[in-house]
């Protein structure tokens, strides 16, 4: 199939490239600048620059594409900065307007798929339970634009397409600033999360690419993209711990993120988040079953990077 990839360069998207060529597709994707497109053409894809926000050079650079796959984000550049809401416009303004254009360009030259992500995060409380993709969503202020996305996907079914959004958990990865944020902070003894119970749903980069590829043959609908073992709060820091080889880190109390708004509100959230319509639906299954996998692989491969 010949696929149209936004997001190719980012920590997901590298790795989807790769996998769709070595099947045997034709990829067109976006590089922004012309390293990264120098990088898209060394990987056999054929690298084009257009800018989202236009819609008559997005629905020219799509013509006569089977597939949209839309990664396109543009998150904030540091831990601390993913704390400022002002910090997510440019993302708000990706999921909002760019997703609509790819999604009405798509149905408009008539391509037959269009793979939207989201973000799994978003849903109510469940405490205790599991949660399926049918749970209420409430995302916070700073992320309503996750309905815009998901909203563009279904415009394109409502199109006659076949339009699947991903609702992927906590990216988690060697290249992932976050990820190395987090461990040193482990490292000194302390964790930003609030509170010992609650259930937080993850997701590895290379399995969150396995799973782009994978839905491709699936149908319309949402489904979520996470590990298949959500953990509580204090074990997912403290298997992190363990894996670094340090004592178990102090966490912060969850009564204080009814101090912080509505962003800290979400963090602590209780979120397990099921996988099973996606595993059912495409064969898919994560690499890594939980983050206490997980975690000592991206310590080895960091290690070795050292």
């Amino acid at each position: 199939m010949r696929i149209f990839l936004t997001g190719a360069t980012g920590v997901i998207g590298r790795r989807v490239l790769p996998m769709l060529m070595g099947t045997g597709h034709d990829v067109s994707a976006i590089g922004r600048s012309p390293a990264k497109r120098a990088e898209l053409e060394r990987l056999g894809a054929r690298a084009v620059e257009v800018d989202l926000f236009d819609p008559e050079r997005v629905r020219s650079a799509i013509a006569k594409h089977d597939v949209v796959i839309n990664l396109a984000t543009h998150l904030p550049t540091s831990s601390g900065r993913m704390l400022l809401p002002g910090a997510w416009r440019e993302n708000d303004r990706v999921r909002k307007v760019a997703s609509r254009i790819l999604a009405d360009a798509a149905a408009g030259t008539g391509a037959g798929w269009l793979i939207q992500e989201s973000f799994a995060p978003v849903y109510a409380d469940g405490g205790d339970a599991w949660i399926d993709e049918s749970w209420p969503l409430r995302p916070a202020r700073y992320n309503r634009t996750v309905l815009d996305a998901e909203h563009s996907a279904q415009r394109f079914t409502a199109r006659g397409g076949t339009g699947v959004v991903l609702r992927f958990g906590l990216f988690y990865g060697p290249d992932a600033f976050q990820v190395q944020d987090l461990m040193k902070m482990i490292q000194r003894g302390r964790a930003p999360v609030f509170g010992e119970e609650g259930y937080v749903s993850s997701i590895s980069h290379d399995d969150a690419a396995t799973a782009v590829v994978a839905a491709l043959g699936v149908g319309s609908g949402a489904y979520n993209v996470v590990d298949n073992e959500p953990l509580p709060r204090r074990e997912w820091v403290d298997s992190l711990a363990a894996a670094l080889g340090v004592p178990p880190p102090r966490v912060i109390p969850r009564w204080i993120s009814r101090l912080g708004g509505s962003l800290t509100e979400l963090l602590a959230r209780s979120q397990r988040i099921s996988n099973r319509k996606l595993r059912h639906a495409s064969g898919w299954a994560p690499r890594y079953p939980s983050v206490r996998e997980g975690w000592r692989a991206v310590i080895e491969e960091l290690e070795s990077r050292a």
